[in-house]
């Protein structure tokens, strides 16, 4: 069984930045928790956990401890909640998406309403939205548009959530364009997602099979599965070894493999190992 593992597969910078300071923070002895996952990943989660990080769903009493911000970023609120309980704050923020929190910012600033393209439900999302003194307007990436909630828009500025598909977040800012009069767009689609957006459309068009690895909840890795099973139906997206199916190889000569920004390395190449088996 030949296997091609995509050159992009695995983790991005942001989630590299967001783990070093992670294991950064783990080795100062202080006690350190997060909000939710640093990143969407169980492997990773996990591994964190061990290093001795916990995951806690609410701020409670923080002197003495260490609040971990994740990849995804966080709320104004959350933040100022933090410090005043007591929190020293640590932000493992990704850049990226903290330069949207910038653009939206300075847009609201100078009188826009911002419209965020993304997963309503998505902690990324949510992080914008939550940077803003106004209600923005989250648009989830398909057509066709809520028409009811754009009717009093007159003047907007347009960012994306950093891991949407690409190619749809042009069509719905196209889509945008010809019903709201004043309009700004920025492309906030980050380079380490269209590069992977980019490979997964040839993967499936050079390979029999392509698995996706990478957690249910990562949105970075639905996109790339949707991609690619739009190109090729012998797509599957799985997040471990043991959920490969034997019968879904047989005929099959050539696999191609990627991952979501937030799959270990460790575990790409154990499916992979597990897959050149058959």
């Amino acid at each position: 069984m030949k296997v091609e593992i995509a050159k992009s597969a695995g983790f991005c910078f942001g989630v590299k930045r967001a783990l070093e300071i992670s294991k950064q923070a783990a080795s100062c002895g202080k006690k350190v928790v997060m909000l939710g996952d640093i990143v969407h990943n169980e492997h990773v989660v996990k591994e964190l956990e061990n290093s001795g990080i916990k995951k806690i769903r609410a701020l409670s009493q923080g002197s003495g401890k260490t609040l971990l911000i994740r990849a995804h970023g966080a709320t104004k609120k959350t933040l100022f909640s933090a410090k005043k309980l007591g929190y020293r704050i640590i932000d493992a923020t990704c850049p990226m998406v903290k330069e949207i929190h910038r653009i939206a910012l300075n847009m609201e600033n100078k009188g826009y309403r911002i419209i965020v393209i993304g997963d309503k439900n998505h902690d990324e999302v949510k992080g914008i939205v939550g940077q803003l003194a106004s209600k923005a307007i989250v648009i989830e990436n398909k057509l066709p548009l809520p028409k009811k909630q754009l009717k009093s828009v007159l003047k907007a500025a347009v960012v994306a959530q950093s891991t949407q598909n690409l190619n749809q977040v042009i069509k719905t800012f196209q889509a945008l364009n010809k019903v709201i009069p004043q309009i700004k767009f920025f492309n906030t689609v980050c380079r380490p997602t269209r590069v992977k957006q980019e490979e997964v459309r040839t993967l499936p068009l050079k390979n029999d099979l392509v698995i996706i690895i990478g957690s249910k909840s990562s949105a970075n890795t639905k996109r790339l599965y949707e991609i690619s099973k739009s190109i090729n139906p012998l797509t599957y997206w799985i997040n471990s070894r043991k959920e490969i199916k034997n019968n879904w190889f047989k005929g099959i000569k050539t696999v191609g493999i990627t991952a979501g920004a937030s799959t270990m390395e460790s575990v790409i190449f154990d499916i992979a190992s597990g897959i050149r088996t058959f």
